[in-house]
């Protein structure tokens, strides 16, 4: 895409500014260190614009601290008292959802994912927000805790002008296909290989 310019221009019947506008469904995949933090570069930006922005974390444990959280969350503050930028929800599998309380067993996770799954869906259809990031949200289509075909139907279908961004290794071919952008991290090189583990401002 040369600056900017698409290769190809369909004949949809659509015009530029109609194109330009269609919501985009984006999938971070790949075994590369990057697919959350991409997404939440492509949150922020979302947020500037005034977008209201939801991020459902769904593997990442409620005690791992997460800098873009408090970065966020941050964000949403300073949307409700001066209403720069756009609005901010942020929910975590790990420390139960808002909407459902369950602890403990892989089956209890495992409805947990259902359970958070089924509430974005349902806010989809509401057209709730206009910007989600579904973070890590591959595995739970992976272990098989949310059906594939539902999730690709609905994302198929939502209406509105609502953007979703995936992340999460072993992103399923279906999603794959549906995804307007697809984007696979893959490691070239990494601090680990030389015996180093995560430290602050960079993991977290």
């Amino acid at each position: 895409m040369p600056q900017g310019v698409p290769v190809v221009v369909p004949d949809d019947g659509l015009t530029t500014r109609q194109r330009r506008n269609l919501p985009v469904l984006a999938v971070h995949t790949g075994a590369g260190k990057g697919k959350s933090t991409a997404a939440f570069g492509m949150a922020l930006r979302a947020w500037n614009q005034g977008f209201d922005v939801a991020v459902f974390q769904f593997v990442k444990s409620a005690k791992w601290k997460v800098g873009e959280e408090a970065a966020f969350r941050a964000l949403g503050r300073l949307h409700e008292e001066s209403g720069v930028g756009g609005a901010v929800e942020w929910h975590k599998m790990g420390e139960g959802w808002s909407w459902a309380r369950k602890q403990g067993s892989e089956a209890d996770h495992a409805a947990d994912a259902l359970a958070g799954w089924r509430e974005i869906a349902r806010r989809i259809g509401e057209e709730r927000h206009r910007f989600y990031v579904l973070d890590e949200f591959t595995y739970p289509m992976k272990w098989g805790w949310v059906d594939v075909d539902e999730v690709v139907e609905t994302l198929r279908n939502r209406p509105g002008n609502q953007h979703v961004v995936i992340t999460g290794r072993d992103a399923p071919q279906a999603l794959l296909d549906a995804a307007d952008l697809v984007t696979e991290m893959s490691k070239v090189k990494h601090p680990m290989d030389a015996g180093r583990k995560g430290q602050r401002g960079i993991e977290w």
